[in-house]
């Protein structure tokens, strides 16, 4: 287990004005109850939406292990002759209609397993072309648009996406961050979600936006020393609840039942900010990306120094970077 825990603070009743002006600025998860989100809650049941998404054709990955990692992952790139091609990346992704994908993910055990007998699917939607759209739950299911109201804590022309996702019981997703807020809307099910402050990210393991510890429960502390200095905030989500998850705090969910979810992100930043290219909304903004650029070859001049010499001046970099640019507030 990861050292500290704090339980995520909960409000109902919350109002715009409230959460902008008051909630918003500390910049901390916060779970939302009692918004009002439309008839989605009772009405996206199973049958409901497999009439619905009738034969769209969507993207799934499916899992044979219930902890999805991609950092390795098996990728489905066809179907040959009835066997499947993978990459060496430890789910699949597959096309699938939408109808069968409802009624195979909210059943536990599977006849037409893919993978194996116990398999996990997972659903997040993708805009029409993925290189170039984003998802948007009102353009990919236009039909499900009525059922739904997004909270209007964001001005309209702040919103980047709206991803419906769909997950089978017991998957639990990578421990992540992303570079937007976002408020995710627990629709029907059960999920657990873990946290992480961002100012904790030099004790998850990082490799791009992902942590390499998979089970935060139970970690390997021999290969990752370090991630039991973490503190970990934690919540759990059932159907009408809407978790904000601030830009840059890291977040782990554990689906402990079937459920629909539905993330809304928005642009906090300027647009300039954002690198234009991102339709996920998890690449780093373009001042950090420089950044980033800048120091790699900052590493590669020091390389041509000594050991001692290169180990002496990087250090004195670290101690620069820390009075410079790291925030003197403390949580």
């Amino acid at each position: 287990m990861a050292g500290r825990h704090f339980p995520v603070t909960r409000l109902e009743g919350v109002s715009r004005e409230q959460f902008m002006q008051h909630l918003y600025p500390q910049r901390k998860p916060l779970v939302l109850e009692g918004i009002d989100l439309g008839p989605c809650t009772n009405k996206w049941t199973v049958d409901y939406l497999s009439q619905v998404g009738g034969k769209k054709e969507v993207k799934i990955h499916v899992a044979a292990v219930a902890q999805m990692d991609f950092i390795k992952l098996y990728l489905l790139t066809s179907w040959s002759r009835g066997q499947l091609k993978r990459s060496i990346k430890n789910s699949l992704f597959q096309s699938h209609y939408h109808e069968q994908h409802i009624k195979d993910i909210s059943s536990y055990g599977h006849q037409r397993a893919l993978v194996e007998r116990d398999e996990k699917y997972y659903l997040r939607s993708l805009g029409e072309d993925p290189r170039k759209d984003v998802a948007d739950i009102r353009k990919q299911f236009p039909l499900l648009k009525e059922d739904i109201k997004f909270p209007e804590f964001f001005k309209e022309e702040q919103f980047f996406s709206s991803v419906f996702r769909i997950s089978s019981p017991g998957l639990q997703l990578w421990t992540h961050y992303d570079v937007m807020d976002n408020l995710l809307i627990q629709v029907t099910g059960k999920k657990r979600v873990v946290l992480f402050s961002p100012r904790d990210a030099q004790y998850l393991y990082l490799k791009g936006t992902k942590s390499e510890v998979l089970n935060i429960d139970n970690p390997d502390l021999a290969k990752y020393p370090l991630f039991s200095k973490a503190r970990r905030y934690e919540c759990s989500l059932e159907a009408g609840d809407v978790l904000f998850i601030p830009a840059l705090w890291f977040h782990n969910v554990i689906s402990e039942e079937f459920g629909v979810g539905v993330n809304i992100f928005w642009k906090h930043l300027p647009s300039e900010c954002y690198d234009k290219t991102d339709t996920y909304g998890n690449k780093d903004p373009t001042a950090a990306s420089r950044a980033a650029q800048i120091l790699d070859r900052a590493l590669k001049t020091l390389a041509e120094l000594p050991e001692e010499y290169r180990d002496f001046y990087a250090r004195r970099m670290v101690l620069h970077i820390q009075d410079k640019a790291y925030s003197k507030n403390s949580e």
